[in-house]
């Protein structure tokens, strides 16, 4: 503490110096030229100098203590405004007015209008002095951005537009970089002026603006903008040839001294505007519900299972285990834990749910009070090629992980689902259902807490359709969709955790949770989406082609099956379906359909259809 004091000392030290320096001069300059103002240029009385020059030392004094007191050498003039400018003519004033009362005290001789013309100098020399590094630097980047590479249109005339000028047109870093125009929605701001920066129209007028003023460069700035707003913004933008950035949703603070919010911009991403805008959940019950427990997470590697660590990492369990048969995943989030929170009480384990024995030592030896099952087989088109191993990697392992968590005393147990186990037309959806109606079945007569969550398409994980486009992009095309007319829903990886987290508050036991996922997205829309926003345009430069509908695959996905219906929770996006009816024999029908899967069946789709029975398995594949 002491050092970062002394460092800040000796940094002002030397800049109140200099500022008193500077001062110095500019008293004594305009002491003289006033006298000399008054005589019109001609020859100044030697009495009038002499006491002038007398005076000086005093002056002064008045000078360093008035203009100390109003912060004339502390405050930081890069950021100077209006209230500074004015603290300069109220201490400027004071110093004359003192002066003068001092001159008069003594009876020395000097003319009246000396004292008004040297409170103006002084005014003017003070202002020059602490304005002087705006006033050159908005020249010098005004000429250097002018022939520069960087003409900027900001979207958004909001209070982040006016820190954004601010910071660019002050900003060292962005030397080369101009704000010409702004556009925003606002019927009643067009026209108006922004530091300087018309603007210009709305987002209809994007495209013709870039024209207009030569932009190459788009800011989103409009920090609390909801995806579905940034998704028809980017559209518009993407009609252009501008780099895209944004600023994203952070805390604009005031204190500007210590805060960059350029720093903050960076390219736009496609979960900038895909997909629905983040839930709220409740972190504190969530923290609470977490915090000293021993939590065990399958699949700890995965896309969903490695943010299930990452959150709850964060909310200090007594111990997390990561349990997952790919060693290089679970390699990875297993260091990136280990970095951001050394103090992490962290197993990390390979293995298999589908070896009872293996998963048995894990339960045996750390004794779980929560788990999270999220490993399974999840690719559609694979699963259909190889729909035994969906039963075994899905079913097998979510009965293991069940069986041992109601054996070994676990409080709650939360499945991982997707919206494919709704009315399956594909064998790993089936597989899925068969998964939610174990956790039902066991939580009938069990003091565990089973309960599943369901949602859609997760962004960006592992075998999504977006990493598949980008590929394709970046390969020069084809994007392939395999039907115009296809719709998923979406959402991101931290949103469909979040949820996962607080369903294992919510659990009493036996309910399926479901996201209200809002609208569902057009596939051949987002693949026009993806492909601007790498800066390239769909049908010209890469070209969608439509492959056809894949085995198993349908054009809609639903979240609920119709006879579950809809329960509310204290979340208004989390919804629960009610358990469906199963039937008697169910465990046993499972255990043979688990048999016959070992055993690598060729009828394991029909052998499925029999427990699940809304699932019409299109074809057999062996």
């Amino acid at each position: 503490m002491k050092s970062k004091a002394k460092e800040l000392i000796n940094k002002k030290v030397p800049r109140i110096l200099f500022l008193i320096f500077l001062d110095t001069l500019a008293l004594i300059a305009t002491a003289f030229l006033s006298l000399w103002l008054r005589f019109d240029f001609h020859e100044i009385p030697y009495e009038f100098l002499a006491n002038v020059a007398h005076c000086l030392p005093v002056d002064f004094i008045f000078m360093v203590v008035i203009f100390s007191g109003f912060h004339l050498y502390t405050s930081v003039w890069r950021y100077a405004s209006i209230s500074e400018l004015l603290s300069i003519i109220t201490g400027c004033v004071w110093v004359e007015l003192l002066s003068t009362a001092f001159k008069a005290l003594l009876q020395l001789q000097i003319p009246r209008a000396h004292f008004f013309i040297h409170l103006i100098l002084m005014i003017l020399s003070a202002v020059a002095i602490r304005y002087s590094y705006r006033i050159l630097r908005f020249i010098l980047h005004t000429l250097q951005a002018r022939n520069g590479s960087r003409v900027i249109m900001v979207i958004g005339g909001g209070d982040a537009a006016k820190i954004l000028i601010d910071e660019y047109s002050r900003s060292d870093k962005n030397y080369d970089a101009r704000i010409a125009c702004i556009i925003d929605d606002d019927r009643s701001k067009v026209g108006s002026v922004i530091r300087g920066v018309p603007i210009v129209g709305n987002r209809q007028t994007i495209e013709y603006n870039a024209y207009k003023y030569h932009i190459n460069e788009i800011i989103i700035a409009i920090p609390s903008a909801s995806k579905e707003n940034i998704s028809k913004i980017v559209t518009e933008c993407q009609k252009t040839d501008c780099k895209i950035n944004i600023l994203p949703a952070i805390y604009l603070r005031s204190d500007q001294e210590t805060e960059n919010v350029t720093e903050y911009i960076r390219p736009i991403k496609y979960e900038d505007f895909l997909g629905r805008d983040q839930i709220v959940v409740n972190n504190q019950e969530i923290t609470d519900n977490l915090t000293g427990k021993t939590i065990l997470v399958t699949g700890g590697g995965g896309s969903i299972g490695s943010e299930l660590c990452r959150q709850i990492a964060a909310a200090k369990p007594k111990l997390l285990i990561i349990f997952d048969i790919y060693e290089n995943n679970a390699y990875d989030i297993q260091q990136e834990l280990y970095r951001n929170y050394p103090d992490l009480n962290l197993e990390t384990i390979i293995g298999s749910v589908r070896d009872y024995a293996r998963l048995e030592k894990v339960f045996e030896e750390f004794l779980p009070d929560q788990v999270y099952h999220a490993a399974a087989h999840k690719h559609v088109p694979l699963m259909e090629v190889s729909p035994n191993e969906a039963i075994k990697n899905n079913c097998l392992g979510t009965l293991n992980t069940v069986k041992l968590s109601n054996m070994y005393g676990v409080e709650k147990f939360v499945l991982v689902s997707t919206d494919k186990a709704v009315r399956p037309t594909n064998i790993m959806g089936a597989s899925k259902r068969i998964c939610e109606m174990i956790i039902q079945t066991w939580d009938k007569f069990s003091t565990t807490s089973f309960v599943a969550v369901r949602f859609g398409n997760v962004l960006g994980s592992n075998g999504s359709v977006i990493p598949l486009f980008l590929k394709q992009i970046e390969s020069g095309g084809p994007v392939t969709v395999t039907h115009k007319d296809i719709t998923r829903y979406f959402m991101t990886i931290p949103e469909a955790v979040s949820l996962i987290l607080q369903a294992g508050v919510y659990a009493e036991g036996g309910e399926i949770f479901v996201l209200d996922m809002g609208k569902p997205v057009k596939i051949y829309d987002l693949a026009k989406k993806i492909i601007r926003y790498k800066g390239l345009e769909p049908g010209k430069d890469i070209q969608i082609k439509i492959t056809g509908l894949r085995p198993g695959e349908k054009l809609y996905e639903e979240m609920l099956m119709e006879e579950e219906g809809l329960k509310e929770t204290p979340n208004k996006l989390i919804h629960i379906g009610r358990p469906i009816r199963i039937k008697d024999t169910f465990q046993e029908d499972l255990d043979n359909l688990i048999d016959a899967a070992e055993r690598n069946s060729p009828a394991i789709k029909q052998l499925t259809a029999k427990l699940v029975t809304t699932y019409k398995p299109q074809k057999e594949t062996k």
